[in-house]
């Protein structure tokens, strides 16, 4: 084979992925798609550039234009999230993570954390990113039901073990966070409280979740490519937090845990945020509501939906346990294969249980709700499950025939509006 040959190769298993994943029904509940007008200004020559350092105050020369797209993408997330101090530099949620630990716990100590059996993300796990930085993490307790923190007995773990970091916010995150009652506790032994946004960040930022930085965490942190339809990136957002504890997250921003910062993305993202300033309230309640009537499609199928006592979920997620259907590698393997698109995932109540076979799913309506479906497409994607799970059907031709009803991205701007249409 040729090199040429080669290179074409490439480019032929990047039109398969397009149109693949053109045909399926996609659950994963830590994607979306950027909107034609986002993906529009990726292709730039801001793939080529280096741009250290803030705004007006480069490193490199030659970096006007991204000092104006970046101005504005930080005064545009600002606006969203009524922050008055952001950082939209971060490649990624767990780069935001790490930048936020470093500056917090510089000279180590104990942070609190969900654990992964309790839905908690691996950057905030011993073995990811916060054990770099953390000397011990604790677990924080959860209620009866799992998905909740227990606020009496978190507040008494914080003000028993004084910790310097507080870690909310989940991977698997079907309910909000006490954040006022943490936030009290924190101030008591001088812990400061953050909380990871990054799968519910569309949903805060549309009103439909909950209002952190309002609440009283100290700084957000998120990836911008779940519920907040941007490219692969990642912010850090606070409001009140003191001079001193903003330039040394600064410092960890860069040259903390970045140099450039992929310049390339960075207008796709400030075209999303606008457009999540645009449409995302709108956004943000058809999420939810297609959320609810997928957990109670399912449940009518048969399934054993998770937290059915506390309405299923408040968020883009569904949990769903599959244990008695060969568990969540196999389920999720053979939804795969009739273009059902999810992950296993472990479920609150598996402690010790490998990650790698739990019994639940992960679903995620965010990205087909995007494309326009509501909730009579969300029993149809029910009724595909069970027969795939349940009837051992091959459905993939009768899911590309759901989803090619529904081609057009919705809750933004087309290609026509960049040229003034």
């Amino acid at each position: 084979m040729t090199r040429l040959a080669e290179v074409r190769e490439v480019a032929q298993i990047c039109r398969a992925q397009d149109s693949w994943r053109a045909s399926t029904i996609n659950l994963i509940a830590s994607e979306n798609v950027l909107s034609p007008a986002a993906r529009a200004v990726i292709d730039t020559d801001f793939h080529h550039r280096y741009a250290e350092g803030h705004p007006g105050a480069r490193y490199y020369e030659g970096t006007r234009h991204i000092d104006e797209i970046e101005s504005r993408t930080n005064r545009v997330v600002a606006e969203i999230f009524r922050a008055d101090r952001v950082d939209v530099r971060l490649p990624s949620g767990t780069t935001a993570n790490e930048a936020v630990f470093s500056a917090v716990l510089k000279e180590g100590g104990t942070a609190l954390s969900h654990g992964v059996a309790g839905g908690g993300h691996i950057s905030h796990a011993m073995f990811g990113a916060l054990g770099k930085r953390a000397d011990r993490i604790l677990e924080l307790p959860r209620l009866k039901d799992g998905f909740r923190l227990d606020p009496e007995a978190a507040t008494g773990l914080i003000r028993k073990e004084r910790p310097r970091l507080v870690v909310l916010g989940r991977s698997l995150f079907l309910f909000p966070e006490p954040v006022r009652e943490m936030r009290a506790a924190c101030d008591e032994v001088g812990a400061l409280l953050l909380y990871d946004a990054s799968h519910v960040l569309g949903l805060i930022a549309g009103g439909r979740f909950q209002d952190p930085l309002t609440e009283g965490a100290h700084l957000i942190t998120a990836s911008t490519h779940k519920t907040f339809f941007g490219p692969q990136r990642g912010i850090i957002a606070g409001r009140g937090v003191s001079d001193d504890l903003w330039k040394a997250i600064d410092r960890a921003v860069f040259p903390g845990v970045t140099s450039n910062h992929h310049l390339f993305t960075l207008p796709a993202m400030l075209v999303a945020s606008i457009e999540v300033s645009e449409f995302g309230a709108d956004y943000a309640r058809a999420v939810v509501a297609n959320a609810k009537a997928l957990a109670a499609a399912l449940e009518a199928c048969g399934f054993v939906v998770a937290a059915k006592e506390l309405g299923y979920t408040e968020s883009h997620q569904v949990a769903v346990d599959v244990g008695d259907l060969g568990g969540g590698r196999a389920a999720s393997a053979r939804l795969c294969e009739s273009g059902v698109i999810c992950n296993m995932n472990l479920l609150p109540g598996e402690p010790g249980k490998s990650a790698r076979n739990p019994r639940g799913i992960r679903l995620g309506v965010q990205e087909m709700t995007r494309f326009g479906m509501g909730q009579s497409q969300m029993a149809a994607i029910a009724e595909l499950i069970r027969g795939i799970l349940v009837s051992g059907r091959q459905l993939s031709k009768e899911a590309a025939r759901l989803r090619a009803d529904h081609p057009v991205i919705r809750y933004g701007f087309g290609i026509e509006h960049l040229n003034g249409g």
